[in-house]
């Protein structure tokens, strides 16, 4: 395979004439020109006329090695062990980095492998010996008052110093602001593959990890593997896995790692941090009533509201409701909305597409109701009920109110 393109470098020296004459050399119509400028479409036939008879250095014909400037297969042996990176604000640790260290304990132990911590921050290393409580073989940890705050560029200069250093064969990062922030600028600067928003993680035993997700609209759960490159990255949302307990003896040990002052400071600087008002999560919630398309009309919802509070849990809903603007978007539970794990979900006349489901599936006791004994929703259900939601929540809602379900604070 080759290719035919244009140096832009020196195109720019041609005057207007040179150009429209460049237009002319290829008797296919391939070369045009847009915005002044000069172009090869889809025409071209590779005949190499325009190298030979346009002007010095402005078309250049590479053959696919040239081409080429991916890396070589990487010798899977010389990378080793799972690293979590741990995701934390004001030496405070998101509880989506325990849980990816529970999960990178169990893949690590499947091929043998160590479990890595990667701590960024300033004044961390107390909280850093608090991770050998969790199952971490070692903690690396980068302390200075210029990481206080996450910023893109110093924290990826960090992280890929971590990579170089350690060789980790598989990182997790967990699916928050931060960490989507900054996985895509590890694995590029890697140059390595990243699958987004993992719902499900397994590993090899030549320890490939398995990635997996929804893809294709929710429509098939897609499995991605990076046999050829390491390290193999990939971000999971909060609430897809259990986190480990903690131990009461500290195993392993911490490692204070360091970095040129100038890799740590970058090209955009923090101005001020403005906290908003924090409010509570769906993912934080113990009890979940969730509404799909069985509901017919906003003042429907108050139905569902009326549960919810009852059972002292929150309202949530699909898509549908949401674009619709009868719930607000942060109740939206799927993959394009919160990932949660209560202790129970109640679902009314939820479908079960793939997309809700890889968002709710986690919940330790799902309740379903809807009058399709079909419904997708079901296939997840430690609970199903057949029947129409407008008839089985009333009836519900008045044994609660009676004191039938006097158990019902999970």
């Amino acid at each position: 395979m080759a290719r035919l393109f244009i140096n832009a470098l020196k195109e720019r020296a041609l005057t207007k004439e040179q150009r429209e004459e460049a237009v002319s050399l290829c008797p296919f119509g391939a070369i045009e020109l847009s915005r002044g400028e000069l172009e090869i479409n889809s025409g071209c036939k590779m005949c190499k006329l325009c190298v030979r008879n346009g002007p010095e250095g402005i078309f250049e014909y590479v053959e696919n090695e040239a081409l080429s400037d991916a890396p070589p297969q990487t010798d899977k042996g010389a990378y080793r062990g799972i690293a979590v990176y741990i995701d934390n604000a004001e030496g405070s640790i998101h509880p989506v980095s325990l849980e990816l260290l529970g999960k990178a304990r169990e893949l690590a132990d499947k091929v043998n492998h160590p479990v890595f911590a990667l701590f960024i921050g300033s004044n961390i290393s107390g909280v850093a010996e608090g991770l050998l409580h969790y199952g971490v073989d070692e903690v690396f940890f980068y302390d200075s008052p210029l990481l206080e705050n996450f910023l893109p560029e110093p924290y990826t200069n960090v992280f890929a110093d971590f990579v170089e250093k350690v060789r980790p064969s598989s990182i997790l990062i967990g699916a928050t602001m931060a960490g989507r922030s900054l996985a895509p600028r590890v694995a590029a600067r890697c140059r390595t593959g990243l699958t987004a928003d993992c719902t499900k993680l397994d590993i090899k035993e030549n320890t490939d990890l398995v990635q997996i997700r929804p893809a294709f609209g929710g429509n098939i759960m897609a499995q991605i593997v990076t046999p050829k490159h390491r390290p193999q990255i990939a971000t999971v949302r909060y609430k897809i896995f259990a986190a480990p307990e903690r131990s009461e003896r500290p195993s392993g040990k911490v490692t204070q790692c360091s970095i040129a002052e100038e890799k740590m400071v970058g090209r955009v600087q923090l101005v001020r941090i403005t906290k908003n008002e924090k409010k509570l999560s769906i993912a934080d919630a113990d009890v979940i009533v969730a509404a799909g398309r069985g509901i017919k009309s906003q003042k429907d919802m108050a139905m569902v509201r009326e549960l919810a509070d009852l059972l002292g849990g929150q309202v949530a809903s699909t898509r549908p409701l949401v674009e619709t603007g009868w719930v607000e978007p942060q109740r939206q539970v799927g993959l394009s909305g919160r990932t949660v794990k209560p202790k129970l979900i109640i679902t009314l006349g939820v479908s079960g597409s793939v997309q809700f489901r890889a968002g709710m599936e986690n919940a330790d006791i799902i309740v379903s109701v809807n009058r399709d004994e079909n419904a997708q929703i079901f296939d997840v259900s430690h609970y199903a009920i057949v029947g129409d939601i407008y008839e089985v929540v009333p009836k519900l809602i008045e044994q609660i109110r009676r004191g039938e379900g006097s158990d019902r604070h999970v």
